[in-house]
């Protein structure tokens, strides 16, 4: 198994789109699509984001860190919730992706998880990540 995040892309029309269907009509939809994720025993993480208003950048281009509150960017740039699937491959990853609750016009972009094994196990910070993912129950 492998661990697959599904980070959800919205267009100024999606989001728009979005924003007027009724709550309960979303959470419902959702819902159903979670609990198929949840049955399938492939669901690890779902989260959904606040308004990109709300938020902040950390801009690292110059000597200091520059902090802007958003909005910022293009719609397109940025990304409003994401799922983290553990699936047998990519194409598992992607046939999920297809079913996945969405507004016309927007995106999902699928990005594999690389896993604590597959750095040097003899780096000691990979040494003390392992052991605080045991202690918390992670591996």
């Amino acid at each position: 198994m492998a661990k697959y995040m599904l980070i959800m892309r919205a267009t100024d029309e999606s989001l728009a789109t979005m924003m007027a269907t009724p709550f309960d009509e979303m959470l419902e939809t959702v819902g159903r699509f979670n609990d198929e994720l949840i049955k399938a025993g492939v669901l690890v993480a779902a989260e959904g984001l606040d308004d990109p208003s709300q938020g902040v950048v950390v801009d690292y281009s110059g000597e200091t860190p520059v902090v802007t509150d958003g909005p910022y960017g293009e719609t397109k740039e940025l990304f409003g919730g994401f799922y983290l699937l553990d699936v047998a491959s990519k194409e598992e990853a992607v046939a999920w992706a297809k079913r996945m609750p969405s507004m016309p016009g927007s995106k999902c972009e699928i990005r594999r998880v690389p896993g604590i094994d597959e750095f040097p196990q003899d780096n000691e910070w990979i040494v003390k990540e392992r052991a605080w993912r045991e202690r918390t129950g992670q591996l």
